[in-house]
């Protein structure tokens, strides 16, 4: 009889021991585990310094996940040594997921990507929530610091092969897919949180609480 209350028991073949992964997919040539560094070269500076986008993982105490973009002009994420990055916390939505996070469990993920570039930089390690001001006034845009800096201590890197960049064909406008039809922020706002206000009163309260402000 099917077990109703487990949402995958639809689907057979479910992979559940390390051995059975193994026996599908193989094991990693040596080289792919051995290039794992536990500090940042010079490769994974440059990369980080031509970087305008980068995606956080986090996980709270209770398993909660959350993948939050950042994104800044070119080199936003500062390499303060070959052990440590700070990340500027700009403007949003105040949900702060990441740092709620953190707060939990400080363990934290990153990957980098540059636009027109295959490869990734992926990069894990242990954060904090800090207000240095010196550190913060050197992250300022248009005279303005964040009220907050993301500073991880980072205990492992290594650059990803470029294949699913290749297979998605992410820096190839002309293989993009048409997406005027799909719902924007405001839509799927007003929408998702059952907002009964026309999208422009909600556009002017947005603008009124500073929620639109990129600095």
């Amino acid at each position: 009889m099917r077990d109703t209350s487990d949402p995958f028991s639809r689907f057979s073949g479910i992979v559940e021991t390390p051995s059975e992964l193994t026996d599908i997919v193989g094991t990693p040539p040596a080289f792919v585990v051995d290039k794992e560094l536990d500090r940042l070269d010079d490769l994974c500076r440059e990369f980080i310094a031509a970087s305008p986008f980068c995606l956080i993982a986090t996980a709270g105490r209770d398993g909660h996940i959350d993948i939050s973009p950042k994104g800044d002009p070119a080199g936003f994420v500062q390499v303060l040594s070959d052990t440590m990055l700070a990340i500027p916390d700009r403007p949003g939505n105040r949900r702060t997921d990441t740092f709620h996070n953190l707060l939990e469990n400080d363990r934290i993920g990153l990957i980098f990507l540059i636009p027109g570039k295959g490869e990734t930089l992926r990069v894990r390690g242990r954060g904090r929530i800090v207000r240095d001001d010196a550190l913060r006034e050197t992250m300022a845009i248009n005279g303005k610091a964040p009220k907050l800096a993301l500073v991880v201590h980072v205990t492992e890197a290594f650059l990803h092969c470029p294949k699913c960049i290749a297979r998605s064909h992410l820096w190839q406008p002309d293989a993009w897919g048409e997406t005027a039809h799909l719902a924007d922020i405001r839509l799927a706002t007003s929408r998702h949180a059952n907002r009964p206000e026309p999208i422009e009163e909600l556009d002017a309260w947005a603008k009124r609480e500073g929620l639109i402000e990129l600095y």
